[in-house]
Parts: structure tokens; sequence; C-alpha cells
């Protein structure tokens, strides 16, 4: 069920009348959405609901076996089970493929043939997202971070909450399962902020992204056709696209979390604005580089174990969480490119300002160039990240610099590049300038409700009528 899709409005438009009904009792509103919860994800397939109950199940009762136990060696055994038992069925469906297809194409290069039948495993829709956040449940309770919840059916529901189900944030269980255990009181303030969030996120999926999309398609799919500004330009939407599709749906998430009074993480952070790579991942996907920096990075010694440990750590950190994104070369190389400049910065920048950039310790032309390398740096990755071929990432990267001639197509695409991006950079620079992503909820009532309307009327005029999936369902 797509957020962009009538079905879901009316879907939600039900179920949020439902909640209010039963506001004085929110353990009946937590069935509610427990039930809610399934019949959402099961729309797509009811068949892959089971997955979700397994890990529901495995990590309900190995977190309390955890939390009583306190032999050590019995402990490693029980938290070895709930990994490798979410891990394999995230391994089964989202990998199987990736690896039966290398491994045939590696036999074929020595004129082998593979002696079995290629299955076609169909990827369940947002499976990385759950696994992640449940398999955080129990090693929290392994660490003492964290104890488990009495109630099954609450953490039913914290597995697996509607609004961030499909593509998160991935939220951790001392953050959404106390919200879930206690009654939840609407404030006006998180009313205010949630129908913020929730237009804000479907203007920039259907107006922006799927806009952006049309412009990005087009040059990606066919990019033997593009050389030199046209390239660039298919590189740039795609940027602007990957941004607000994935922003989108979290916002969207968050702001329909907020109406029913819960607090979702903030799972982007103006990540454009990046002066470096560590910055960046402090900014993009935060609720995932936080996740692999607690449940690998820092497992794997962090920066403790000296420079080429440190290296080594991120490096495998990266390499993973491209892993994460597909079973696909292009996203493993993804993440050794991202590895790659981790490291390089952090041997050669070793004063880095982004935690108060303008201070005044700096001058504007150095935090400005920092910002724009960083920039170029990250439309390399998205490079990488979109093309389906290492062939495609050589032929991109190389000829944008060939052929830079203008055509009819070439002032078409460039100014529906403009026209779309316009809202995004100018709205993001003010809330950088504020640093406030609700910036504009406290802006005055007139000024703030010709800005929603703004936003209405161009869903309406320019908005993709086409339900388009978010990028991340695929993931």
């Amino acid at each position: 069920m797509l957020f962009n899709s009538l079905v879901f409005v009316v879907f939600f438009m039900v179920v949020y009348a439902a909640y209010l009904l039963l506001r004085k009792h929110y353990k009946l509103q937590n069935r509610l959405l427990l039930i809610a919860s399934y019949v959402f994800y099961g729309y797509w397939d009811w068949r892959f609901l089971s997955l979700i109950a397994i890990s529901t199940v495995i990590d309900y009762f190995v977190g309390w076996a955890l939390h009583s136990c306190e032999k050590r060696w019995f402990r490693k055994i029980l938290l070895a089970f709930s990994v490798l038992a979410n891990l394999g069925m995230l391994g089964f469906f989202k990998y199987f493929n990736f690896f039966a297809d290398s491994f045939a194409g590696m036999l074929g290069m020595f004129g082998m043939e593979a002696g079995y039948v290629t299955m076609n495993i169909v990827l369940p829709v947002g499976i990385s997202f759950y696994t992640f956040q449940t398999m955080s449940y129990t090693i929290d309770i392994y660490r003492r971070k964290a104890k488990p919840t009495r109630s099954f059916l609450d953490f039913a529901l914290f597995v697996s909450f509607f609004p961030q189900l499909v593509a998160g944030p991935i939220e951790r269980a001392v953050n959404l399962l106390p919200q879930v255990s206690a009654p939840r009181k609407i404030k006006k303030a998180q009313l205010n902020a949630g129908l913020f969030l929730i237009l804000w996120g479907y203007f920039k999926k259907v107006v922006i992204a799927d806009n952006m999309a049309l412009i990005a398609d087009q040059i990606f799919n066919g990019y033997t056709q593009y050389q030199g500004l046209d390239i660039l330009i298919g590189v740039l939407a795609f940027t602007v696209q990957i941004l607000c599709d994935f922003s989108a749906y979290s916002d969207i998430a968050r702001g329909l979390a907020k109406v029913m009074g819960f607090d979702l993480m903030v799972n982007f952070k103006l990540p454009y604005f990046a002066l470096n790579p560590s910055d960046f991942w402090l900014r993009w996907h935060v609720s995932l580089s936080s996740w692999l920096r607690d449940y690998l990075y820092f497992p794997l010694g962090g920066s403790k174990g000296g420079t080429v440990a440190t290296q080594r750590n991120l490096a495998l950190t990266m390499l993973l969480g491209g892993l994460w994104h597909g079973a696909a070369w292009n996203f493993v190389i993804w993440g050794a490119f991202h590895g790659l400049i981790l490291a390089l910065y952090r041997i050669f920048d070793r004063n880095p300002e982004h935690k108060d950039p303008w201070s005044g310790k700096y001058s504007y032309a150095r935090i400005l160039s920092k910002m724009l390398l960083m920039f170029i740096l990250t439309l390399i990755g998205w490079v990488i990240f979109r093309a389906s071929s290492v062939h495609q990432i050589w032929y991109m990267l190389t000829n944008v610099f060939h052929g830079w001639t203008w055509s009819l197509e070439t002032l078409d695409i460039g100014h529906r590049l403009i026209f779309f991006s316009l809202p995004l950079i100018l709205i993001q620079i003010y809330q950088y300038k504020k640093k406030d992503l609700l910036a504009l909820v406290k802006l005055p009532a007139l000024i703030k409700y010709a800005l929603y309307t703004f936003f209405i009327l161009w869903i309406f005029i320019f908005g993709v009528r086409d339900a388009a999936e978010f990028i991340y369902f695929q993931f």
C-alpha cells in the first residue's frame, strides 16, 4: 500500500477515525494499530506476513530469555540464534539470486555451466528495515541497555508499526517501545508538525521526486545516447530525486506518527549541506548509519585500534552498508567508494568544521568550497548507486566531460530540473539557516498558510498522477 495512493489515504482516514474514538483506551488503540499494520503490509502480499510474525515471535522470546539468563555462554547462544535467524531470512530472500547468478557467471567465464536451476526469489518489501529494527531489540537486551517488554502484542506493534514499516526510519526499542506501552496524548505542537511533515512529504514525492525521476530515467536508461551537460543534468536530477523520494517517505511516516501521538527519529538532516563524508552520514539515512555505527563499526573496534584497524573497520562497515541496499555489484562499489572517501578524509582532513562551521573560525570561502567538494563526491556516489553496470558507471563518469553542446532537449530537461528543484533549494536553505527542520511551522500564520496553499496547488497541478513506488521499497 503506497502512501501516495488513494487506497492508503482512505485506509489511514478510517484507521485514524477509529484511533481517535479509542483515545481513552490506549491498549485498544495498540490492537487497532497492530491489525492495521498487518493489513497495510499484507496488501502487497499476505504470504510475507509470516516473515514478520516469525521475527516477532523469535525476538520476543529470545529477549526474555536474554534478560533472565545470567550465564554468559548461553546468552551468546541466544543472541546468535536471533541474529542468524533474522539474517538468514534476510539473506535468503535478498541475496540468493545475486550469489547464484554471480556463481553461474563465474563458471561461464571458464566455459562451464551451473548445474542448478536459479530460483526467482521475490524480495519482500521492507525486509531490510524491520529485520534491523527487531535485531536491535535483542542486541540491546544482550548488552543490558534495554529491558524486554511484557506485552507480546506491544512488541508485535513495535516491529510492524505501519508508518515506518516499509522504508524506515529504523527505530530502536528504547525510543518507540515506551511510546507503544504507555497512553499517548496528541499535543497541538505534534499535530501542527505532523500535518506539515505529511504535506511537505507528499510535495517532495509527487511534485519533485516523481518529476525528477522522468529526467533521471531518461538519461540513465539511455545513457549511451548522451554526453556532457545532458549527463550532468541526469545525475543532478537523480540526486534531487533520491533525496526527495526517500526523505518524503520518512517525513510522511513521522507526520503520520505525530498525529497519532508518536515521535519517530529524524532520518534526514539536510545531507547536501555536508562538509565531509562523516558529516554526510550524520545527515543521510540517519537511522541506518547510526545502526551500522552502533551494531557493526563499534563492535569491530571503531577507531580504538590504530589507523590501520580504523580504516579496516570503516571499509567493512561501508561495504556491508552498501550491500544492505541490494544484491548488486553497484551497491558494493558504492559502499566501497564511501568507505574510501571516509578513510581519505580521516587521513587528510584532521580538523573537520561540521560541528559549528559558521562560528567565525573559518572563512565562508573555505566552508562553501568544502561543501561543494563533498557535493561533487556525493554526485559521483549517486552515479555508482543508480547505474546498472560497471560499464555504465565508467561511461557516465568519463563522458560527462565531453560534448558540452546545447540542444532543445537539453534546454527542456534543464528547465524542468531547475523549475522543480527550486522550491526544495529555497526551503532547505531556510531550514539550514534556522537550524530547524520544522522552521516553516513557526512562520507567521499568514505566510505559513500561504506556503501550505502553494504546496497543495502544486501537488494538484504538477504532481505526477500515477502512484510511483518509493525508491527504497526495493531495499
